[in-house]
């Protein structure tokens, strides 16, 4: 058996892919006030970022944003630069999920897509501009996304999938505090948690909440100057106990 070596090496022996795109999934949670005459929480919504598309394939359909690596960069180089291009959206940190490379995903040819996504709070998204290969960009809630629109290539799978990695680091990080104030209730928590995982049902939540050994460490209640528990009744007619996270991670789900 010959073994080959640096000398004898042939790229041109090796089929390469035809493109390796980066496809980027940016969840936000909306809030809008509700427009009652008592005082309740805002209304919250899983929103994902899509773009419709202005060129073949696909031209006229709402898709992931995304586009092909160039060789002096990085996938998640890629990523960022795409997310900026198509969308104006720049500065977010994106998590790296998996990979599609299912025969026949994209008609232009042999193309291995490598997926990103990231939940950002919504001034992140802004000062968003379609631009680039991007005719509109636009926000959408994730439920319409999944079940009425028409996404183009294999995006609805994609961001299918990116919907469970979200739910995941919802209860597994703190991830939640970055839509919240600096204190909150943990009726606002506990929405904020049931806007990304709907079937998240602790029947128990506020009890182990306040249970210093579930807390572990990474929520912990406020006191004022007087050292007496500090309370808040902004979205309810009576006050509840404020708390904030310590910047400590959970070794293991924070909600159950």
């Amino acid at each position: 058996m010959t073994m080959e070596n640096g000398s004898n090496y042939t790229a041109s022996k090796y089929r390469t892919p035809d493109g390796a795109p980066a496809d980027i999934v940016i969840f936000t949670i909306t809030s809008e006030p509700q427009p009652t005459a008592t005082k309740s929480l805002p209304k919250r919504e899983l929103q994902v970022l899509l773009i419709k598309r202005k060129v073949w394939p696909y031209e006229g359909m709402w898709a992931l944003p995304g586009g092909f690596s160039r060789e002096t960069e990085s996938m998640y180089e890629t990523a960022r630069r795409e997310l900026q291009e198509e969308t104006g959206v720049d500065g977010v940190h994106m998590e790296y999920f998996n990979v599609y490379s299912d025969p026949g995903r994209d008609p232009r040819g042999w193309i291995i897509s490598h997926a990103f996504f990231a939940l950002v709070h919504e001034k992140y998204l802004a000062a968003r501009a379609a631009a680039d290969d991007a005719a509109e960009v636009a926000l959408f809630p994730v439920s319409e996304a999944l079940t009425r629109l028409e996404l183009a290539f294999d995006h609805r799978r994609i961001l299918s999938d990116a919907l469970e990695r979200v739910k995941q680091s919802m209860l597994v990080t703190p991830i939640a505090g970055e839509f919240l104030p600096d204190e909150f209730t943990l009726g606002e928590l506990y929405q904020v948690i049931r806007t990304v995982v709907p079937d998240f049902e602790e029947a128990n939540f506020i009890r182990k909440m306040k249970s210093t050994q579930s807390r572990s460490g990474v929520l912990e209640e406020i006191r004022d100057a007087n050292g007496e528990p500090k309370k808040s009744n902004r979205y309810s007619q009576r006050a509840a106990q404020l708390y904030r996270f310590t910047g400590n991670l959970p070794k293991l789900s924070l909600y159950s």
